[in-house]
Parts: C-alpha cells; structure tokens; sequence
C-alpha cells in the first residue's frame, strides 16, 4: 500500500516469514551469531566495492579507506553495524531484505521439523545473514546507498519482523550500509564495550576487514579515536603455526555462511614453481541444502594479491568436489580477471589441478587416520565423490581408493568396504571385483545372483544408489581387477573350479549330463515364453532358488533400463536371459510335467518371479496371482 511518493509499505515473502519466525525461535540459545552474521555481510560488501572499483575507481567516491563501524546507545538501547561497502539501491534492498531468491528454499523449509535443535542446523545449511537480526532486536533499521548513485538515492528499510516492512526514499551522504537494531528487552548485553569487542574477536578477527570501535578511557567513557578490535589480516596469508583451530573454524563460517564448524580444512602457501598461490579450503560437516540443486551456485573465492574479485568461481574445481569451500589468493591471475576470461586464462589448468590434489590428499589422509571421520564425508558427500571417475580421467584411480560400498561382507555390520578392502580379502586365484545393481541394499542382498558367491565365501559389493552403475561403467577396474556384475554374462567362476585334475574333469561331466537331460525342457520353456527371453540356460549360480534373470554382459541393467525411461532417454531393449537351476525341486518337477497346459503355467510363474527376484515389475500381476491360486488349489487336492 503506498503512503506516499517516497515510502511504502511491503509485506515479505512468505518464506520470509516462515524463516524469521524459525530463526527467532530456533537460534535463541546463541544470540551473539547476530553481529557475526551483520559483520560477514558487511565485509561482502566491501570486498564487492573492491572489486568493482577495480574498473571503476570513482566508486570510491574520495573514501578508500574501508572500514566497519560498530557502535552502540545505552540510553537509546541500540547497536549500529555500518560500512563503506558497495552499498545497496532502493530495488536491491527489496530484492536482499524482502526476498530469498536461492533456489530450492521451499524444499530446504519443508524440511524443518519443528525440533528447535535439528532445526537449527538446517538453517546453518541455509545461511540466514540479516535475518539473525531479529533474535536480539524488535527493530531494526536500514539506511544504504549504493556507490556511485548521488546522496538523493539513500534508501531507508524498516521493519519489526512481524511480516511487513517499509521502504522510503532519504538523503544519504555516504555509501554504504548502516544497520541499527533495537534491542529486545532482555538483551542489553550487548550495550557493553567488552562483550561486542569480545563477540568480535571470537568471530570476525580473521577478516581482512578493519573493524573499528570507539576508544575509551579506563573509566569506560567514549574518546573522539576509533580502534581495530580485530587483527585485520587475511587469514589465509598467515602461517599455519600461527593460526589456531577456533580460528579456521571461525574462518570458514564466514567464508561458507555456515553455523557447524567444518569436518576438516587444508592450508597451503606455494611459492617459487610454476605458479604462486595460496588457498585455503574446507570440508563441510553436513551437505548443504542446494548441493543437489542444478541451478544452485559452488565455488572458492577468490583473490587476486589479497584483493577480493568473485565469489563462487566453480573453475577451480570439478563438479564432483562441489562441496568444497574456501579461498584461493593468487598473484598468477590479472586483478581485472572476469568470468569469461577465467574460461581460458592458462593458469586455470594448473590451478586446478593444484586444488584438486590438495583436496583428493585430504580425504586421503582422512580415510587413513580417521576412519569414522571420513564414514561421516562419505554419509554427506559420497554420492557427490562418485561422479568423479566419469568427470576426472586422470585421478580415477586415486578416486576409486576413495569410494565405499555395502558388500556382502560387511553387511551384518552395516560397515562399508573400500576397494582396497576388497581386494584384500579376494580368493588367491580371484580375477575379477564382483559387484550386484539394484534398488537398495535389502534387494541386493536377497538376490538369487549371489547364491553362488555365498556358497563359496566370495565377496560381493552391493550396489543399491542411482550413481552406482555409473560408477562402475567409468571405473571398469582398479588396481588391476576388472568390474564383474554378478547378475551379467555366462558366469564361470575361476575361484570355485576345481584345481585337482580329476574333480575338474568329474566337474565337466556333470555339466554335459545336465545338458543332455534338461536339454528338452529348455526347448519347451523357450517356446512357451516366446519374445519375452532371448535364451534359456542351465545356471552356475543358482544353489537355493529355482530361476534367475541374466543380461547380456554389455546390456543395461534392469534398473539402468528404468531410470533412462524416467528421463525420457530412448533404449534399445535386450531381452534378458532365463537361468534355471537344474538341482531345484521346482525345475525337476518342470522336467517330468507331463501336462503342457500345467507346464505353461508353471514357467510363467517362474519368470514372473524371477523378475520380482531383480526387483523388476511384473507385466501382469492379476493373471500372476490367478496362475498361483490355481495351482495351490490343484495341489491342495
């Protein structure tokens, strides 16, 4: 509604709402993140006027000293946050203050429980910047100017974090954002020198930002002189004997607009080869809410000779290390680089590669040293990892040490194995990694494919996620060992041939007896499913169940068959192979029917319940039970 030429009032967008409401009520236990917040999102936007002055240098309007300001009224009962950042126009102070635009935010929110604890993590995920705002303060007040617009174009924001907010036109003679907040009752304290100047240095004393608070005497009265209350040198450029723990964590909530302290870091300073940089990256606790967003924005920031030029560069790293936070500072890069000129500047390649090597040593080293550790990477990211041999050709092995999966041998313990594990625990005469596909674990495990496997005590990996058969079709061996997928092929298993000369050749006897005697039963089963199987044969790898479905060794597997059909992708379709266990009661009943009709249904059954056994649907599940409830009823008399 318009009150008049200059000022309106607005209402937030109603994921606004639902957000101040969560903060508030959610963060309360740990207000003193508020000025954390204020301060990172200050120092944004001076590192954003930095760059763009870059071009510009008129933006600094005759002020290039940047500087936050934080000062507070005990009789007025306010803090204030101002900069001489970028500062911010009447359109993107709605757009920043009214709106959230990051992709995604409804699903991230309907994720939120109402548990205030787990709740409060999720939101760490999300970053809430401003809206911390409101755990202290009732009011909050915002006047902003953005640089290089005449003072005519201050704009003031106001609201009590109660769903509306008013927007008007002001005079504003600086650039900048100046942000001051009216306390709640209850929280006064804050109005006091040594617990803001404490808050700082606790959260904000790596930011290369100067951030100034008035001088007092021992008495506590105000001077005319400001001070820096923190150190005001880039964290990153400080050797990493002197930085402390609670330092890099601090650091990286700023950097990743995080509440959770990260799962680990790496910090290095190369100088004097081939390229110069420094870069400090981190790994995140938790997956943030956008890391499965196709829009969503990843990157490192980065810095030229210390001078901040873009957040969110994603060159510097592959799409498989997304997760990956932090910051790169080099001097290897011209000051006025742009997104474009990033594409094809000759020092990305060996950036890159750089990074890359840092990143893939930490969780090296992780896996090594911290094996419960990297199990919570791997429960956060490991999806993520595993589009990496299809996207990096030149670390794929260094990858695949890196992944993990259920198998068969780790499945009392729910434990996963590494590929190194598993090669450690192969048969001495094991040629091949056996693997299984299928749409989660307890399918895998439940398999009639893996009969053969259990019987012998061989392992096999369980394959149960979308990105698995992915995985394996750009990772076809490690170390050696070619991929097998136990459910592919005319599988004749090298590790349970016999090695004695006599039981080797009784071995293949009995094969050509089997043959010979099933050999009719084969040729009816095939005519009566016609079309719906390219062969019929006796199977190497059914002990207990009576039927199985093969595919062809380089055919999809059912589940792959599935997903592309989902996304519309066109298949060729290769009719599947039937396995059939001559030692089974079922098929030596089927060998000595002697009535066709009772033959037919009963093969019918038995591919309809082989596909149920690969998790396949059933084409037609009424006329499956039909042909069951019919032959209970004949064997019931």
């Amino acid at each position: 509604m318009s009150l008049d030429a200059h000022q309106e009032k607005l209402s937030f967008q109603a994921e606004v709402k639902q957000l101040l409401h969560i903060v508030v009520h959610s963060l309360y236990s740990n207000k003193e993140i508020f000025l954390r917040e204020l301060i990172s999102n200050a120092s944004d936007a001076i590192d954003k006027l930095r760059f763009a002055a870059l071009s510009d240098p008129a933006l600094y309007e005759s002020d290039s000293d940047l500087a936050i300001r934080i000062t507070y009224d005990t009789t007025a009962r306010t803090i204030t946050i101002s900069d001489n950042g970028i500062g911010m126009s009447r359109e993107e102070i709605v757009d920043n203050l009214g709106t959230i635009a990051k992709s995604g935010t409804r699903e991230f929110l309907s994720q939120l429980t109402g548990d205030q604890k787990k709740d409060a993590h999720l939101i760490g995920q999300f970053g809430v910047g401003f809206y911390s705002s409101f755990i202290v303060a009732d009011k909050v007040a915002v006047k902003s100017r953005r640089a290089g617009l005449g003072s005519e174009h201050g704009v003031l924001w106001e609201s009590a974090g109660d769903g509306e907010y008013t927007v008007a036109n002001i005079e504003k003679k600086d650039r900048g954002t100046e942000i001051t907040l009216h306390l709640k009752a209850g929280d006064d304290e804050f109005l006091n020198d040594w617990r803001l100047r404490n808050v700082i240095t606790k959260y904000s004393d790596h930011l290369n930002i100067p951030i100034l608070m008035v001088k007092r005497t021992d008495d506590g009265k105000e001077t005319t002189e400001w001070e820096t209350v923190n150190r005001a040198t880039a964290l990153w450029s400080l050797p990493k004997s002197s930085v402390t723990a609670e330092q890099y964590k601090e650091f990286y909530k700023h950097v990743a607009h995080d509440f959770e302290d990260p799962l680990a870091w790496t910090h290095h300073k190369i100088e004097g080869g081939n390229i110069d940089y420094t870069t400090l990256l981190y790994l995140p606790t938790r997956a943030p809410f956008d890391l499965w967003q196709r829009d969503s924005s990843h990157g490192l920031k980065l810095y030229v000779q210390r001078v901040f030029i873009m957040d969110q560069v994603e060159q510097f790293l592959p799409h498989y290390l997304r997760f990956v936070r932090g910051v790169l500072d080099t001097t290897a890069l011209p000051l006025n680089i742009s997104r474009e000129i990033l594409q094809d500047h000759p020092s990305i390649a060996k950036l890159r590669s750089a990074l890359v090597r840092h990143v893939l040593d930490l969780l090296e080293k992780i896996a090594k040293d911290d094996p419960e550790k990297y199990a919570t990477f791997w429960k956060e990211f490991g999806n993520v990892l595993k589009e990496g041999p299809a996207e990096d050709f030149a670390n794929r092995e260094r990858i695949g040490k890196l992944l993990r999966f259920a198998s068969t041998h780790t499945e009392a313990n729910a434990q996963i194995a590494s590929l190194d594990d598993y090669i450690a625990r192969m048969k001495p005469s094991q040629k091949k990694i056996y693997y299984i596909t299928a749409e989660n674990v307890n399918a895998a495990k439940s398999s009639p494919h893996l009969e053969i496997f259990r019987k012998n005590d061989i392992e096999v990996l369980l394959l149960a996620d979308r990105i698995d058969e992915w995985v394996v079709g750009h990772l076809p061996e490690f170390q050696g060992k070619a991929f097998q997928s136990v459910a592919k092929g005319d599988l004749q298993l090298d590790e349970i041939i016999p090695e004695n000369a006599e039981a080797k050749k009784e071995e293949e006897k009995k094969d050509t007896e089997q043959k010979q005697e099933f050999e009719n039963l084969l040729k009816n089963i095939r005519e009566i499913l016609g079309d719906k199987i390219n062969e019929v044969r006796l199977s190497h790898r059914l002990t207990t169940s009576p039927a199985c479905l093969v595919r062809d060794q380089n055919a999809l597997t059912p589940q792959m068959e599935r997903l592309l059909k989902a996304a519309g992708q066109p298949i060729t379709e290769v009719k599947p192979i039937l396995e059939i266990n001559p030692e089974h009661t079922l098929v030596r009943k089927l060998h000595d029917e002697k009535d066709q009709a009772r033959l037919n249904e009963w093969t019918n059954i038995l591919y309809d319940q082989a596909l149920l056994a690969e998790g396949s649907p059933i084409p037609d599940p009424a006329a499956f039970v039909n042909r069951l409830n019919k032959l209970w009823v004949e064997l019931s008399h």
